[in-house]
């Protein structure tokens, strides 16, 4: 065991690296549990590698329809559409083509981490996988305190090993444990990215995530927003990634 303060302070002093050693120039397949994790995890990473001509795809898992339960002007249908859009805009602004994008549309807050739901999602990213021809996933950190984040891990994990390619993870919600919260496992192991480059249109590109500001949907006081906190974490000049597993050559 390891507590997150620990985890945190091995994670600041993982090596920076450039692109090629994270996605080894090949294409990446990012899955995101909502719209804006990819932009906050992976929003640098996205840009800089749709740059150099290897752009990922980016995978979003559930519909984002439990961000506002409550509302009556954005019903489940409509928010839906509205993160996707969302999700669309974010990525065009980080330089993605629109045919790298998809949808898994799993229900939010209800992605599953076990049985026959769990095996269809992970069928589905094995099949992109194939058809992207990508040598990694990368996916939420398996200690980020949100049940879509660890289905998402646990989906990627599976995929990665059944396939042969690399699995690394991005922390979104980690970031914001108590320092003091026991972690199972080794320190994190890993590269950071520098995304100085990137840094304004992955910014440009959280911000297109307008429903997660507060201020589109305004008739659910119990609405989830982008806290400023975590705002302030996903402003720094570079993205973490952690190594989870890599192939066994044969």
């Amino acid at each position: 065991m390891i507590s997150a303060a620990q985890a945190f302070e091995a994670m600041a002093d993982l090596p920076v690296v450039p692109l090629h050693a994270v996605t080894g120039g090949k294409p990446a397949l990012i899955l995101a549990p909502h719209a804006d994790d990819e932009s906050l995890g992976c929003g640098g990473l996205i840009a800089a590698a749709s740059a150099a001509g290897h752009p990922p795809l980016v995978l979003i898992l559930t519909d984002g329809t439990g961000s506002h339960p409550n509302s009556r002007a954005y019903p489940p249908a409509r928010l839906k559409s509205v993160r996707e859009q969302e999700a669309s805009d974010a990525v065009g602004i980080l330089g993605l083509p629109p045919d790298r994008l998809g949808f898994l549309g799993l229900r939010d807050t209800a992605a599953p981490t076990e049985g026959e739901g769990f095996d269809a999602a992970v069928a589905a990213i094995l099949s992109f996988v194939e058809q992207t021809g990508a040598a990694s996933i990368l996916s939420p950190w398996q200690h980020d305190p949100h049940c879509d984040h660890l289905a998402a891990h646990l989906m990627a994990s599976e995929a990665a090993a059944r396939c042969r390619v690399r699995h690394l993870a991005y922390p979104i919600w980690g970031w914001t444990l108590p320092p003091d919260t026991r972690l199972p496992g080794p320190v994190p192991h890993g590269v950071r990215l520098d995304i100085t480059d990137h840094l304004a249109v992955k910014r440009r590109a959280i911000a297109a995530h307008v429903s997660q500001y507060g201020g589109l949907i305004q008739d659910d006081a119990d609405g989830f927003q982008l806290p400023s906190s975590l705002l302030d974490i996903f402003s720094r000049p570079y993205e973490t990634f952690l190594t989870l597993h890599e192939p066994v050559a044969r």
